[in-house]
């Protein structure tokens, strides 16, 4: 088991953040505290000297110090993670003009092992001489021995990045093949080969091995003993976004700043009149043209609006801003377009525009969740996970649970559907979700306004599918399936004609009818609107009294399952017990083993009276009916959570002190707690997650997040494809 990997690229700009962002995103589901190291940084400014702490160490809670890296920065932001570098390139050449190559690489090695022993697991990122000063120093050692060197000093597992843009099926396998066999030459372990941004034809070809030269099989034919894995090519992910074309132009601004995070991915020059410009602009374009030009700006703007196409954004040159009634009217178009200005002509304009490199970072975050998906589209993260060998940590930390949930929806894609189709959180996670490639969605609302809402916030849903209820073919048999099932309350066809238009009704009668495999929404409905139809149509699983619900409670160090806390208010004995059930089942389907406390404000036989002999009761019928499942009860919650009390109070229980499931004997008790666990420990409550309906259905706060939007997405992908 080798505690580091190197991520190595052969070549400029191929691409190494995106596989140093999966793997550690990777690994933050097995590791606790990752390390990510980089033996050489173009910038030696780290703020973190300012304070007296050690400068080569980037805390995690701190992306300032990350030594002025973007990348480093954005990891030890986004994860657990403690980054540190070895040496800035300055004094790398420092150090070889006066020939000390083996006080480098001596220091490098020093400084990478302070931040392996703090760490599980470290991922490195190898250099990149071309981002720091060469100096002239033609003694600088060729990058690629000087990365094979350090990772055999680490004791690392090397994965070689080689560039995919513009080769063949045959070129990119015998780039493979040049890289695997110059790193073995130079006594490197190899793991496995990654090529990037590889076009989509040459990938069809390499990953099917069709009429590649001696290909066998449905393997790559790069005769390699080790995989071989291809990530596609993603404009979102090799484009710049709008904020960074400005920065990189100096531009001012002027409009529409909320729309700086949109996808350049080709730059428009208008100077012909504006029917030509039209027939130029393409989705994603950014126009660029003089600031005068206002019928430019109106029309391009008003064809954005239309739908015609998707702009990124418009620049305008020379410094000129446009006529301010122009500028009032294309706000009212809502287009969401920034509108930037910048001193220079158009054509030195667009030959600084295309010389700008997008880069994953803390401020492109629809970027990084577009890399990670390319790398799980293109990388087996199973077979990585097996070749990495690491050991699961015993603590669960709230990041490597939500992490695991996206691994386990994309393991076993399912197709929900999303009533709230126009609300803003619900289109971007829309996006998150379909580029991770977490399930396939169906977003229901009038087509053409969460088109035109899309368009306004800069988002790409095009993955989605996009249904009307009130227009649906499907709207005369939900109807009749409707008034068959609740004609016993006198539904009539007519009415049931009515309510299926309804968007929660609708979803659920598309998960009843097996059109969807479960429903999320809330974000803009109560939880009953949320909820009823599911109790109506859906229908508790056979052999269960009660559907329930459950919060995963996210603690620092580890995940506990708490039931029921939003549906049943007093549920007696036999209720208890099916509510301990699920909620036992549920934290078996989220990898979570299940021990079992029922709970009371007696341990054991230490009181009485009617609340504690519904918890006994409840407790025998578990026991009855899942005999192979621990649990104890009635229980304290002391003395359920924490050993030394349960040593003292039920030393010979098997879930005294260890409990994972927590289940609550009424409604007041189980809120309340729960907010008092979230509040007073600083815990994440995911949920409520719903259970013990025939298939799942689940409601959001109307304040989530658009993370609890995905998350929520993906528990209740997983629910769906639990058998």
């Amino acid at each position: 088991m080798a505690r580091s990997v190197y991520v190595a690229g052969l070549g400029p700009s191929v691409g190494k953040g995106t596989v140093a962002l999966g793997l550690v995103e990777l690994l933050s589901r097995q590791v606790a505290r990752i390390g990510v190291f980089r033996p050489l940084i173009a910038r030696g400014d780290d703020p973190s000297t300012a304070r007296g702490d050690d400068p080569l160490i980037a805390r995690g809670d701190d992306p300032s110090t990350a030594g002025g890296d973007p990348l480093l920065s954005l990891l030890t932001a986004r994860y657990p993670v403690t980054g540190g570098h070895g040496v800035t390139a300055a004094e790398a050449s420092a150090l070889v003009a006066d020939g000390r190559w083996e006080e480098l690489i001596g220091r490098i090695v020093e400084r990478y092992r302070e931040l392996e022993r703090q760490c599980g697991s470290v991922v490195v990122i190898g250099s990149d001489f071309a981002a720091g000063p060469a100096d002239g120093h033609d003694e600088m050692p060729r990058e690629l021995g000087f990365n094979a060197r350090l990772a055999t000093e680490f004791g690392s597992l090397v994965i070689p990045v080689v560039s995919g843009e513009g080769r063949t099926a045959e070129s990119l396998t015998a780039a493979a093949r040049s890289a695997y066999h110059s790193l073995v030459d130079l006594n490197a372990t190899v793991l496995a080969v990654v090529a990037n941004r590889v076009p989509e034809s040459a990938r069809r070809r390499v990953e099917t091995a069709d009429d590649v030269p001696g290909s066998a099989g449905s393997r790559p034919a790069t005769d390699l003993p080790v995989p071989f894995w291809v990530i596609p090519e993603v404009a979102a992910v090799a484009a710049p976004t709008v904020a960074e074309v400005a920065k990189a132009l100096d531009a001012t601004v002027i409009t529409g700043g909320d729309g700086t995070d949109r996808d350049v991915l080709d730059y428009v020059v208008g100077a012909a009149h504006v029917p030509a410009v039209l027939d130029h602009l393409t989705d994603g374009a950014l126009l660029i043209t003089p600031g005068d030009r206002a019928d430019l700006l109106v029309a391009a703007s008003a064809a954005h609006a239309a739908g015609q196409v998707t702009l990124a954004g418009l620049v305008l040159t020379l410094g000129e801003r446009p006529d301010e009634r122009a500028v009032k009217l294309i706000e009212r178009l809502n287009t969401g377009l920034a509108m930037l200005v910048v001193e220079s002509d158009s054509y030195h304009t667009i030959a600084a525009a295309g010389r700008i490199e997008a880069r994953l970072s803390v401020g492109t975050p629809r970027k990084v969740e577009a890399a990670l998906g390319a790398f799980e589209d293109g990388v087996d993260t199973a077979e990585l996970t097996r070749l990495l060998d690491v050991s699961r940590s015993s603590r669960v930390t709230p990041l490597m649970f939500e992490n695991d949930l996206i691994d386990k929806a994309r393991a076993d894609r399912r197709h929900l559907v999303l009533p709230e189709g126009a609300e803003e959180r619900i289109l971007r996670a829309t996006e998150t979700l379909l580029r991770r490639g977490v399930a396939d969605l169906t977003l229901l609302g009038d087509p053409a306004e969460i088109s035109r809402r899309a368009r306004e916030l800069g988002v790409n849903i095009g993955g989605a599918r996009l249904v009307d209820p009130e227009r649906s073919e499907w709207r005369d048999d939900f109807a009749e399936r409707y008034a068959e099932l609740r004609k016993h309350r006198g539904v009539t066809l007519d009415l049931a004609y009515d309510v299926v238009r309804d968007v929660n009704y609708f979803g659920t009668m598309m998960v009843a009818a097996g059109l969807a495999d479960g429903m999320v929404s809330g974000a803009d409905h109560t939880t009953a609107a949320t909820i009823r139809p599911a109790f109506e149509i859906i229908k508790t699983v056979p052999g269960l009294s009660v559907a329930s619900s459950v919060f995963f409670m996210l603690l620092a160090d580890r995940v506990l399952v708490y039931g029921d806390c939003a549906v049943n208010p007093d549920p007696d004995a036999a209720q208890l017990a099916d509510i301990a059930l699920s909620s036992a089942r549920t934290a078996a389907a989220f990898g979570l083993e299940p021990r079992v406390a029922m709970l009371s404000y007696s341990t054991g036989r230490s009181g009485s009276g009617a609340d504690v002999e519904k918890v006994a009761a409840a407790t025998a019928l578990v026991r009855e009916r899942r005999p192979d499942l621990p649990v104890e009860g009635p229980i304290q919650y002391d003395a359920a959570i924490d050993p030394a009390v349960a040593a003292t109070k039920l030393p010979q229980s098997a879930v005294a002190g260890k409990a994972t499931v927590f289940v609550f004997p009424d409604l007041n008790t189980g809120n309340n707690t729960y907010k008092a666990v979230q509040r007073s420990a600083g815990a994440v409550a995911v949920g409520p997650v719903m259970q013990g309906l025939r298939r799942p259905v689940n409601d959001l706060s109307r304040g989530a997040t658009v993370k609890d939007i995905v998350n929520t997405v993906a528990i209740t992908a997983i629910q769906a494809a639990v058998k």
